[in-house]
């Protein structure tokens, strides 16, 4: 076990410096931040000053190589518009993301995993099939016009959910959350349903597809022939079985509605760290840029780890060191 850990961190090491050369060279090659940070009308000795106080005047591979030496101390630079560290920025961000892709996949599981169940165990009853209509909608409409229209209908039309922001929020453990109280959660529910709705309809297909398939199996038909209960088949046997695929699919997606929140945030106006990118490409901010794909890039790395370990906690037949 120790040893695959200490493995995957060292090929997650080189993933993020491959990724930290391909972001760094991309972000870098796509327009000069001076010219939105100055006025039209600077002469150009003021563009010199500005272009040399921000650093863009050295080479781009001696601004990588600084970039390298300030990431392995947790500098990933300085915000141009804010003058502040980009990490401390988006560290600021972070919490408001966190508690919307928490909030989302919570909805997604408590909400897919059930249908998804019921819709293999019941395929061609009209409830099963509804359920794999909804499913297909749930990959076909765009995100941001069932934003629109969850705005529409519950902010506009019937007023009873707030159109965007954040509710109000409390300290715990030095964060700021808005789940812990029912205002706050007023205004999460809508961008939290947006950001589930693709999520829910991969769980339900996945769970559908798994329970299908279980029922087929050997020891689903010994179980029904030993006499045991259908409650107790069902958990035991078919859903204990298709949890694998569950779990993988829920780890990498969850790194998916971290990274991919930001058409939600911005609809919702929610203060997390996909308006900030938002904002930062708009600005040509280059430090935010780069520390916020990096620092998504960890999140997913740590979360693929955290994956493999919990494969070998809910079936004992994987051996870790094996997959190693």
């Amino acid at each position: 076990m120790l040893a695959f850990v200490i493995r995957r961190l060292m090929e997650s090491g080189l993933v993020l410096l491959v990724m930290s050369l391909l972001v760094f060279g991309g972000v870098y090659m796509v327009g000069n931040p001076v010219e939105v940070l100055i006025n039209p009308q600077a002469d150009q000795a003021e563009i010199a000053r500005v272009t040399a106080a921000l650093g863009l005047d050295k080479p781009v591979y001696v601004q990588y190589l600084q970039f390298l030496k300030g990431a392995v101390k947790g500098d990933l630079g300085n915000s141009f518009v804010h003058a502040t560290p980009a990490v401390k920025l988006i560290l600021e961000r972070m919490p408001a993301t966190l508690e919307l892709a928490f909030a989302a996949m919570f909805i997604a599981i408590l909400l897919g995993i059930p249908l998804g169940l019921w819709a293999g165990l019941h395929p061609e009853s009209y409830s099963g099939r509804a359920i794999m209509t909804g499913s297909i909608l749930g990959f076909s409409l765009p995100t941001f016009w069932v934003g629109l229209m969850l705005i529409m209908l519950f902010a506009v039309h019937w007023g009873i959910l707030p159109s965007g922001g954040r509710g109000p929020t409390q300290d715990v453990l030095g964060l700021q959350l808005s789940i812990f109280s029912v205002e706050g959660w007023r205004y999460l529910l809508l961008p939290a349903l947006n950001l589930a709705l693709f999520k829910l309809a991969l769980i339900v297909r996945l769970t559908r597809t798994g329970a299908r398939e279980a029922l087929t199996q050997d020891y689903v038909k010994f179980a029904r022939a030993k006499g045991l209960s259908p409650q107790r088949v069902i958990g035991v046997h078919v859903l204990k079985n298709i949890l694998i695929p569950i779990v993988t699919v829920v780890g990498m997606e969850f790194g998916g509605l971290i990274a991919f929140a930001v058409v939600t945030e911005t609809i919702f106006s929610w203060p997390g760290m996909g308006k900030l990118i938002i904002d930062s490409i708009n600005l040509l901010d280059r430090p935010v840029i780069v520390a916020y794909l990096l620092i998504v890039v960890t999140m997913f790395t740590f979360i693929n780890l955290f994956v493999d370990i919990l494969y070998s906690v809910l079936d004992p037949r994987i051996r870790i060191s094996q997959a190693a």
